[in-house]
């Protein structure tokens, strides 16, 4: 546990100087990608990202926008899961407004002092960026209203304490909208490991069944999982190549099991109702 949040930290420290030194964005596991990456690209409206700091877009090493997911109010309470440059931060603080907030956690020092100088940069006075583990969340019992995340669930290493902290700090009405990297159905362990390093580096990515899951066994309703990008093998035809595996023999068995999915699901309220009349 001690070696994978170490890769993790590295990996987005790394990230998080390119962006500050205005280095191209490395998405694949430290290799410059750019706008060919399948993974992180074109997740977001040019009109969304206009007025952001250019450094909290090239930090964005999403598999989604989780600020499409969902409509957020003014006056709400955003909690963003691995916030890392700040971008999706930024995003909700524009929806709620100056009577919202909207917190950042991120444990990596490095996104943490770069997400800080994009809100100094956006002027953004309605958000907060903390430090620590998605597995700890550094937040009151129902506190917030919405809690979102981009492609960092999968990162870690105790996914079911990660959604039972989320449930927790989630007011009783309160939703979970998340972009993440699932697995569609049975991919030989090999190849699984493989793809998962081209796909988040140090992915442990959840089957659709297992998400889905967890979040009821956290106590979740109204639960979704929505694959929206599917990843075909041919985009890993590299990593799979240097990791000594027939792509061609891997296309057969692993190829379209890999995807960007929207995560949805609500907190009952205190009457156990989740509909739209109640969870609002």
């Amino acid at each position: 546990m001690t070696n994978l949040r170490s890769a993790i930290q590295e990996k987005y420290g790394e990230a998080a100087t390119r962006a500050a030194t205005g280095q191209p964005k490395a998405g694949c596991c430290g290799t410059s990608c750019g706008c060919a990456d399948p993974i992180t690209s074109d997740l977001y409206e040019a009109g969304e990202t206009a007025g952001l700091p250019k450094e909290a877009v090239e930090a964005s090493l999403g598999c989604g926008n989780p600020t499409a997911l969902i409509e957020l109010q003014p006056g709400q309470t955003v909690l963003d899961l691995g916030s890392g440059g700040g971008i999706d931060v930024l995003l909700s603080a524009r929806r709620v407004g100056p009577a919202g907030k909207v917190y950042g956690l991120d444990m990596t020092d490095e996104m943490l002092a770069l997400a800080r100088e994009n809100q100094r940069k956006a002027g953004a006075t309605n958000v907060e960026f903390l430090k620590g583990d998605i597995e700890h969340i550094p937040l009151p019992d129902n506190s917030v209203d919405v809690i979102i995340s981009n492609c960092v669930i999968n990162l870690s290493s105790d996914k079911p304490r990660v959604l039972r902290e989320a449930f927790r700090v989630l007011k009783p009405g309160g939703r979970f909208a998340v972009s993440d990297v699932v697995v569609r159905g049975e991919v030989p362990a090999e190849i699984r490991r493989s793809v998962e390093l081209w796909v988040g580096c140090v992915a442990g990515a959840l089957e659709e069944d297992e998400y889905r899951r967890y979040l009821a066994g956290a106590g979740f309703a109204d639960v979704s999982v929505e694959p929206w990008r599917i990843y075909r093998v041919e985009d890993a035809r590299e990593i799979l190549t240097s990791a000594g595996i027939d792509v061609e023999a891997a296309a057969l068995q692993a190829n379209n099991k890999f995807a960007s999915a929207f995560v949805r699901a609500t907190k009952p309220s205190a009457s156990g109702c989740c509909g739209p009349e109640c969870c609002a």
